[in-house]
């Protein structure tokens, strides 16, 4: 027992962290909803991108708060998608792994009416609490 007990010592140790890996690897090939009360996981990764990326902070300053991001990455590049569903556009961020302070970007682009209606839809339904649905990065379908 006392063998089994010290093999799930790495175990834990592992889980215990800054969350930032986990809420990238949370992230990935995703939509998400950004939403700050109750804070979603599109919130927390905008939040996050913004401290890493000072460019990014600054057309969030300029753009304001999207109403959801998407985000994949490559090898070397983290890539973003924020859509903005009031002007009816989107536009995509790229950065490179290790790099602090880099991020392009490019758009805007006009957001098809078929997009629009489906994350406006994806909004008025989202459950409103943290841990469950959209809310925490996970796609409900009805």
């Amino acid at each position: 027992m006392k063998l089994f007990a010290l093999l799930l010592v790495p175990l834990m140790l592992v889980s215990c962290g800054d969350g930032r890996h986990w809420s990238e690897r949370a992230a990935q090939d995703r939509i998400m909803l950004v939403r700050r009360d109750p804070e979603t996981l599109g919130h927390k990764r905008i939040v996050y991108q913004a401290a890493a990326h000072p460019d990014f902070a600054s057309f969030l300053n300029s753009s304001g708060e999207p109403d959801f991001i998407a985000e994949t990455s490559s090898d070397s590049r983290q890539y973003m998608i924020l859509y903005y569903l009031d002007s009816r556009n989107a536009f995509a961020c790229r950065s490179w792994r290790g790099s602090q302070q880099r991020m392009e970007f490019a758009g805007p682009y006009p957001m098809t009416k078929k997009e629009t209606e489906l994350l406006q839809e994806l909004k008025e339904n989202s459950i409103h609490t943290a841990d469950s649905g959209i809310a925490s990065g996970r796609l409900l379908m009805p």
